[in-house]
């Protein structure tokens, strides 16, 4: 019976494990709204940004995305229409000058890795 429940544990725990597994999916570069499309354009140009906050260090702290360390990402506003204030919308960059990028439309909750056509300059 004690190898039984601890065999229904470790069941128990590799589910769980599985259910937290917050592996972004991706997306192509191409299927992005056309407001994340510009903001890639400007992250490539360098800037100049239209919002204040665009390039500050993102902490990752809910750690949605791959471990790095502290400054390795920086975060972009991604205007959404019709909305007040920076909206949801984020793009998210690794590394400087970066080369991997994330998408959210939910303020961090979830992130789709960017798929690029020029991902021969991406060192990873």
């Amino acid at each position: 019976m004690k190898r039984l429940a601890c065999a229904l544990l470790g069941v128990a725990l590799f589910g769980a494990a599985l259910a937290r597994d917050n592996s972004p999916g991706t997306v192509a570069a191409e299927q992005l709204p056309a407001e994340a499309r510009q903001t890639l354009r400007l992250i490539d140009a360098g800037g100049p940004f239209p919002y204040r906050r665009d390039g500050v260090v993102f902490k990752n702290l809910e750690r949605r995305l791959p471990q790095q360390p502290r400054g390795y990402y920086r975060e972009y506003t991604v205007p959404t229409p019709g909305s007040k204030d920076r909206g949801a919308r984020r793009i998210v960059a690794g590394e400087q000058p970066p080369v991997v990028f994330y998408y959210t439309d939910d303020h961090y909750r979830s992130f789709r890795r960017i798929k690029r056509q020029d991902q021969s300059n991406e060192r990873r």
